[in-house]
């Protein structure tokens, strides 16, 4: 038996040595980002398990524990994203009105449970913003009203 001779060119063959390489590299990337997701996932997991608790706590009805997770990740999502900033505030006032649109749209008193919901999402993911935003919240008019 002989061996063949080898007509692949030089050029060929360290190209696909570099492929293969790039690809094993983009796998290696891949494997940290992952490794890394899922130790977030596991405090996304451990968040949410506080938040509900506190929820509960509260007497509030708390949502299922995979939307929490989805919605609120391991760092607040848009709860978190500077809660402080004026557009931020603004639209939490957004939320604490009669539900009309345009011309009709009233301020009301808001529930102490809608607010208390918010600094506990707060409290959970984000404890650095909790003051600020605590200051905010004592100026705003909130009392029991809703059954």
């Amino acid at each position: 038996m002989s061996t063949p001779d080898e007509v692949q060119p030089q050029r060929e063959r360290t190209t696909m040595y570099v492929v293969i390489g790039i690809v094993v590299v983009a796998l290696m990337v891949l494997g940290v980002v992952v490794f890394r997701s899922a130790k977030d996932n596991q405090q996304a997991e451990d968040k949410a398990d506080q938040f509900i608790a506190g929820l509960q706590a509260a007497g509030a009805p708390a949502p299922p524990r995979d939307e929490v997770i989805r919605v609120l990740g391991s760092d607040g999502g848009a709860t978190c994203e500077d809660p402080n900033n004026a557009l931020n505030r603004a639209i939490f006032y957004s939320m604490l009105t009669n539900g009309a649109a345009g011309p009709g749209i009233r301020p009301v008193v808001a529930d102490r449970r809608f607010v208390a919901g918010q600094l506990l999402i707060l409290k959970v993911y984000c404890p650095e913003e909790l003051p600020d935003f605590q200051n905010f919240v004592d100026k705003i008019k909130s009392a029991d009203v809703a059954g």
